[in-house]
């Protein structure tokens, strides 16, 4: 039965760590709020969203009212016809409710408005209708930089489910899998691998998660990838790999973890996005090559069979490097 090992890296891509007796504030985070709206999820950046909004509206109507109050403005105090408000028609806070709203969105359905009576009004309408822009700017930016986010795009890349271990071009290679599920490229994409392991140093210390680099190999070269059909990248196991000492009885007794990353610019919007995964010794095939999963049409197209993505074939392989 297979034991249960920790990942500091899932398949999807998400860290598993977590910081604690940070000595820093947590209003340091607020130093750079647009990042940390940004990183909430959408249910408080909604939250904070509704209530920016609300909020906005609900303390200036209560300004409205209390500029309401202050000129004896309102029908509790029996205004003599020849009685010029500061606002036309507040008559309590409900209608100073929707005049803060009008005011804010720009709404102006002509029925209430400021009149020339009052400075401290017409100075309250000059400093909402500049704190309604930066509220709508910022809220509806967060929302539009939040949905447009290079993440979301590194969702529609997709990595095999395991890699495999076997000869190519005569050499015992490590292979994986990596597909575009769009038809749009990722320009000048990049990929390379970490290999995360516990380690003793000779003067004693353990160092649990210890980075060793893992170069990947396409045939057509690791720099700027064609990436519009799925690619087989591999790692070439020499004497200089961390794979080297291992071998097809001993692989599940190691201790490891494989964190692959795909760096590359999005040709729609030209932000930078950055796809990950990892694999662990029990998803590392000894002896297995991936399924062809690419062929042609009668009518001369490329097909690409997902379902063959990431299914595996056994062959010869030789025991160890």
């Amino acid at each position: 039965r297979s034991r249960r090992r920790a990942r500091l890296v899932s398949k999807d891509g998400r860290c598993n760590i977590e910081f604690g007796n940070v000595e820093q504030s947590r209003f340091v985070f607020l130093i750079d709020i647009w990042t940390t709206i940004l990183d909430l999820r959408w249910r408080y950046k909604m939250t904070i969203f509704i209530s920016a909004f609300l909020g906005s509206w609900f303390l200036f109507g209560l300004l409205w009212y209390v500029v309401a109050y202050i000129h004896k403005d309102l029908p509790e105090f029996n205004p003599s016809i020849n009685h010029t408000p500061c606002v036309d028609n507040i008559n309590g806070l409900t209608s100073a409710f929707l005049f803060s709203l009008e005011t804010q969105v720009t709404i102006g359905y002509g029925f209430r408005c400021v009149t020339e009576q009052c400075a401290t009004a017409i100075f309250l309408l000059i400093f909402q209708s500049i704190l309604g822009v930066i509220i709508n700017s910022f809220m509806c930016g967060a929302i539009l930089a939040k949905i447009s986010r290079s993440k979301n795009r590194a969702k529609t890349i997709t990595f095999s489910k395991n890699a495999v271990i076997s000869k190519r071009g005569g050499k015992l290679c490590l292979l994986i899998r990596v597909a575009n599920l769009r038809k749009s490229l990722l320009i000048g994409s990049h990929i390379y691998g970490k290999l995360l392991k516990s380690t003793i140093t000779p003067e004693g210390e353990t160092i649990i998660l210890d980075q060793v680099n893992i170069e990947f190999v396409v045939d057509a070269g690791n720099e700027n990838l064609f990436f519009i059909s799925p690619l087989t990248i591999y790692h070439i196991i020499d004497k200089n790999s961390p794979f080297f000492h291992m071998a097809a009885e001993t692989l599940l007794q190691q201790d490891f973890e494989l964190v692959v990353f795909l760096d590359g610019t999005v040709e729609a919007t030209s932000a930078t996005c950055q796809v990950r995964t990892s694999y662990i010794p029990e998803e590392v095939l000894w002896g297995y090559r991936f399924a062809p999963i690419v062929s042609k049409t009668k009518e001369g197209k490329y097909r690409v069979d997902f379902q063959n993505f990431s299914k595996t074939v056994a062959v010869d392989t030789p025991h160890c490097a």
